[in-house]
């Protein structure tokens, strides 16, 4: 029986900030006292003085291995989960992908397949739903048994990914009736594809482009459509990366209604915008979907307070990196688009550093609190997926998922001291004032003085319960 303890620190959750040393025993937290109080006995103690004890980060939006553009993202489930753990995220929630004339369980034993065996970290599924028929909703029971209880529609990518008004109401219905969660890229992807044909016409074929089609109003007019359609049904709707003011006073109009109608937001949205899409082709690093918005529009400052006022519940990344060069034995991904935006392919990398960057640009600069931190990276995820309180917090039974976090230690964000398999950094030299020190999963030490002390298969398969925020 392992015994740590995790002592001189102060524990920080979502509701409490609170000097207190936490006893470790095997995988989970079996106590917490006040440091000098207790007499245990541990096999290791961890001096956590002057440092913060978090629950460890939850980021339930990234795509490991995704096929997309014609290739896949960068980061195998063994690369991007040891990126993970670096950046102080301990469970990740992925997606498995339903390939179009295929079954939707067929996705999910794929993609468990991938991960099973290796991943650094404890992970879950959600499930990408891009064939709606007979056999499929019967299958979203099947998944919910799994304990794969969110799916992903998508009302972008014609002819990839894409479902109709029909097929999105036909599984929201489903998923009213079995308690999972419904969740939502939302732009309106045929009236983009259009103004896409068109800029392509003109000859506005630079990365900037990209952001400048995909209209802010058209995931606002999204949105709007989402969230009517899962209140007809009855279904909880979590719209994904929201990016937009308009899409965010929809969330907001419809939370003020008492829907079950949740949001995200990611790290790019709230510190990138439309010109890092400028330079030329170097802009291709910033394509994803929504794309960067503009400064000026606002949008950025009102993510930030849809973030205070809870209209946004959780902050993740949508990690999903691609190359822009060749590297580590990957051809250069990024490049396929040269000369047509539309064909770059779609996505950034975050998983890494998210909890460093949100601790920056929200507690250190004033935006939120060093609880709501907390709360938007990792308890909310938990309560969202059904895994709190296993994940999300520090309290006696809960996994030992703990982050040891320095706010007096500062770094340097480079590609040169990243982890993600990817050639650059989307926010190479931005400088933040508090670094992940100590990363433990389910009371196994993985990071630590600067080393990487875990392995590929220590990381389990979560079968998750449905959303706890859902009245």
């Amino acid at each position: 029986m392992a015994r740590t303890i995790i002592a001189n620190g102060t524990v920080v959750t979502a509701t409490d900030r609170v000097p207190a040393d936490v006893l470790v025993e095997d995988e989970k937290i079996v106590a917490l006292a006040a440091p000098g109080s207790h007499d245990w006995t541990a096999d290791e103690t961890i001096d956590a003085a002057g440092k913060y004890v978090i629950p460890g980060g939850i980021d339930v939006h990234t795509h490991m291995e995704l096929p997309f553009g014609g290739t896949f993202a960068s980061d195998t489930f063994e690369t991007g989960s040891r990126a993970a753990a670096w950046g102080g995220t301990t469970t990740i929630v992925d997606f498995a992908v339903q390939s179009r004339g295929r079954g939707l369980m067929e996705g999910y034993e794929a993609w468990r397949e991938k991960a099973d065996g290796n991943c650094a970290i404890d992970y879950g599924f959600h499930l990408i739903i891009s064939d709606v028929n007979e056999q499929t909703l019967k299958e979203m029971d099947t998944a919910v048994e799994e304990g794969v209880t969110s799916f992903k529609m998508f009302m972008a990518y014609p002819g990839v990914f894409y479902s109709d008004d029909g097929q999105i109401f036909r599984a929201m219905q489903k998923a009213a009736e079995n308690g999972s969660t419904i969740m939502m890229h939302a732009e309106n992807g045929i009236a983009i594809d259009v103004l896409v044909e068109q800029a392509l016409q003109r000859g506005e074929t630079d990365p900037i482009y990209h952001g400048i089609v995909r209209k802010s109003i058209l995931e606002g007019e999204a949105t709007h459509r989402a969230i009517k359609l899962a209140e007809l049904a009855g279904a909880p709707l979590y719209i994904v990366h929201l990016s937009a003011l308009e899409a965010l006073e929809e969330v907001t109009i419809a939370r003020d209604q008492d829907l079950n109608v949740f949001a995200e937001t990611c790290p790019q949205y709230l510190l990138l915008g439309l010109d890092d899409l400028g330079n030329g082709f170097e802009g291709a690093k910033y394509v994803c979907s929504p794309p960067l918005r503009d400064w000026e529009a606002g949008h950025q400052e009102e993510l930030w307070r849809g973030l205070r006022g809870n209209d946004l519940q959780v902050i993740s990344t949508d990690h999903c990196p691609f190359c822009m060069d060749e590297f580590d034995g990957l051809i250069a991904q990024k490049r396929l688009g040269e000369g047509d935006f539309s064909k770059i392919p779609n996505g950034m990398p975050g998983v890494e550093p998210r909890m460093e960057l949100i601790y920056q640009a929200g507690v250190a600069e004033g935006r939120i609190s060093l609880n709501r931190w907390v709360e938007l990276c990792s308890t909310a995820p938990a309560k969202m997926f059904g895994l709190y309180p296993q994940k999300g917090t520090i309290a006696v039974g809960s996994d030992a998922d703990i982050v040891i976090f320095d706010p007096n230690k500062a770094k340097t964000i480079s590609v040169e001291n990243q982890h993600m398999r990817v050639d650059y950094s989307a926010y190479e030299g931005w400088e933040v004032s508090g670094t992940v020190d100590t990363v433990l999963s389910r009371g196994r030490k993985i990071v630590a003085d600067g080393e990487y002390l875990g392995d590929k298969s220590h990381g389990r398969y979560l079968a998750r319960g449905t959303n706890q925020y859902v009245h």
